[in-house]
């Protein structure tokens, strides 16, 4: 096996926001509330921030920081079920509703990274 999946990485220009609204809409939690350093050790806020959910069944998310807006379609993104009115409400913006095309929405995120929301089963 050359590859084992780890992590999922979001470039944000304002990483702590865009940290906050993939907590919101996935019930994560960032990882340093969910298991904080024994000694008091605080992350830096110029760095990264790691999200995760409190089940431990859902991939670490890492929100990293960088200069440069987004200007182009992701070629990866991120599939979720979830309430399209809810996503919205936590400032998602829709980029294409669901159709006689597709059977799922499209939205972006507050930066701009696009995602695709199902109905919930």
């Amino acid at each position: 096996m050359p590859a084992k999946f780890k992590d999922l990485v979001l470039d944000a220009n304002d990483h702590h926001a865009l940290a906050d609204f993939w907590c919101a809409a996935l019930g994560y939690r960032r990882k340093d509330e969910l298991d904080p350093p024994e000694d008091g050790w605080v992350r830096p806020a110029e760095w990264p921030v790691p999200i995760a959910d409190p089940t431990g069944e859902a991939p670490l998310i890492w929100v990293q920081p960088v200069p440069e807006p987004k200007t182009a379609k992701n070629r990866l993104h991120i599939d979720v079920f979830g309430s399209l009115d809810e996503l919205l409400g936590l400032g998602a913006t829709l980029v294409r509703k669901r159709d006689d095309e597709i059977e799922w929405d499209v939205l972006a995120d507050p930066e701009g990274n696009e995602f695709c929301v199902f109905a919930p089963r």
